[in-house]
């Protein structure tokens, strides 16, 4: 298999899987800064898929780490295709999760005019481009990894 870009146990690999931590890590922050948040099913959703693409990228992160440090290559075919799997589960979760948000938010604060605290309406707005943003970089390890498995 070849070694290329964001592959695990690669230093641009490890950089996507820190991203997508922080980015959900802060779609989960502000989203439960909010005092409301739980009013809204598609919230508690976006915060149970980034909690989720948390621990996933978390822990492939400490493997690519582990891995930089051992200098070992992670390129075994089961062990990508258990990475693919949970790459293109994660991603379809989060994408779901975070349109599912945008929607609820362009609804309820935008066309229907019910955000009376502006500052509550940006905050869920920064979640759910937060999200995005994490769903963005797990799109790309999810790709990379299936054309790594399609390489092997």
């Amino acid at each position: 298999m070849k070694d290329f870009a964001g592959t695990p146990g690669t230093s641009t690999g490890l950089l996507l899987r820190i991203g997508q931590c922080l980015f959900a890590a802060g779609s989960i922050v502000a989203m439960t800064t909010t005092g409301s948040f739980f009013n809204f099913t598609a919230f508690c959703y976006l915060i149970a898929a980034m909690g989720l693409q948390l621990i996933w990228s978390f822990g492939l992160a400490l493997i690519d780490a582990y891995a930089i440090l051992r200098k070992k290559v992670l390129h075994g075919p089961v062990l990508v295709s258990l990475f693919v799997i949970g790459d293109w589960v994660t991603a379809i979760l989060s994408l779901a999760a975070a349109s599912a948000s945008a929607g609820i938010t362009i609804l309820y604060f935008s066309d229907l005019g019910h955000c009376t605290y502006e500052n509550q309406c940006q905050i869920y707005q920064t979640s759910v481009a937060l999200a995005f943003l994490s769903w963005i970089t797990i799109a790309i390890s999810s790709l990379i990894m299936l054309w790594l498995l399609a390489a092997g």
